[in-house]
């Protein structure tokens, strides 16, 4: 509870901060000028009120005795007893300012939450419709083509990110001998399901027209988006593949995979590589020693994805080692700054009702 109301009121003060009264707009300003004029009026017709009746001695004075003058004088914390009165004023400004409800039409501010950018990247080739045998992934049935049970990986894991702590920025490639964004960086993990459950129909499988294996155009396809909304040199950037390996094309748009993916290494890009092929131990048939060399040196990991069991066990490992911050610049149109007043008269007039009502010191008479 002590750090919840630590945050709450750092965010409180950060708040504070970012007001500029000086652009500050208000949806109500006419509300808060009646409200001003009325409690003015108020005030003044109290007085006239007061002044007009007629007061007499014993009935509207109190009578006091008549003091000595070498009694000590009057205390200096005397005008302490005031202090409710102040409090109340003091709240009477935040008070209209809230009434008027006031707002900021442009905010940018830089804000850091708990999160990474990451790049999915989904086999969508020929090679893909080999079985894979998985009784949890595979709802339709327990042994389908292994594109399916990685997209179904796929999704788990953006699953379990969602299920956490996190706010990532998350990006979906599929590919075969070339590679296409299917959605481009979002927060919203809901988006990203969907566009996984979209290229998952079978037909739209069968519609795929790229039937070739080329994992260096999906990993180039994946630095590019980095480069284009300018996240290639920022922090918390992390690739995760999905594929089966089975390629052995190192060249792509004449670029050789070591250059590729030294960009990725430049920036402290690691890789995740999940090779989902059924049945298949490490270096059966694949090029598993070259993927795992490659894939280390970008400071990632290499998972040999044999059956349902290791495949899960690969995705919960990315989703536990993929902790970190994600800083960025935010904007927000139209911010409403309301709550901050009302509560900045609220804590006002509530301490001074307790000061005047729960402390006796504070309804004496100086």
């Amino acid at each position: 509870m002590g750090e919840g109301l630590t945050a709450l009121a750092a965010s409180l003060a950060g708040e504070w901060q970012a007001i500029d009264f000086a652009t500050l707009q208000y949806w109500r300003r006419d509300v808060a000028q009646l409200a001003l004029m009325g409690l003015a009026a108020a005030a003044l017709l109290v007085l006239l009120a007061r002044s007009a009746i007629q007061r007499r001695a014993g009935r509207h004075y109190v009578v006091l005795p008549a003091l000595l003058r070498g009694m000590a004088s009057s205390s200096r914390l005397s005008w302490a007893r005031h202090i409710p009165v102040l409090l109340f004023a003091a709240g009477l400004p935040f008070a209209l300012l809230a009434v008027a409800d006031p707002y900021s039409s442009l905010v940018a501010e830089n804000v850091t939450y708990p999160g990474r950018r990451i790049s999915i990247m989904i086999d969508a080739s020929d090679s893909m419709q080999t079985s894979f045998k998985a009784a949890t992934l595979n709802t339709r049935n327990e042994v389908q083509p292994a594109f399916f049970t990685t997209v179904a990986a796929a999704q788990r894991f953006v699953e379990l990110r969602r299920k956490g702590k996190y706010r990532d920025l998350m990006a979906l490639v599929e590919f075969g001998s070339r590679a296409y964004v299917i959605t481009p960086f979002t927060s919203d993990y809901d988006n990203l399901l969907l566009s996984m459950a979209l290229i998952g129909d079978p037909v739209e499988f069968s519609a795929f027209p790229e039937s070739g294996t080329v994992i260096a155009s999906a990993l180039q396809e994946s630095i590019e988006i980095f480069k284009a909304f300018d996240f290639l040199q920022a922090s918390g950037n992390l690739m995760v593949i999905f594929t089966d390996g089975e390629d052995t094309t190192s060249i792509v748009h004449g670029r050789s995979l070591d250059d590729i993916l030294k960009s990725a290494i430049d920036n402290k890009i690691p890789l995740y590589f999940v090779r989902t092929n059924y049945d298949k131990e490490f270096g059966d048939g694949i090029p598993d020693a070259k993927w795992r060399e490659a894939v280390e040196r970008t400071g990632g990991r290499y998972y040999v994805a044999k059956n349902e069991a290791t495949l899960l066990a690969a995705v919960e490992d990315i989703d536990r080692v993929a902790v970190g911050a994600i800083s960025a610049r935010q904007y927000t149109s139209q911010q409403p700054r309301f709550t901050l007043f009302a509560l900045a008269a609220f804590a006002l007039w509530t301490g001074a009702a307790g000061l005047k009502v729960g402390t006796p010191w504070f309804g004496r008479i100086p």
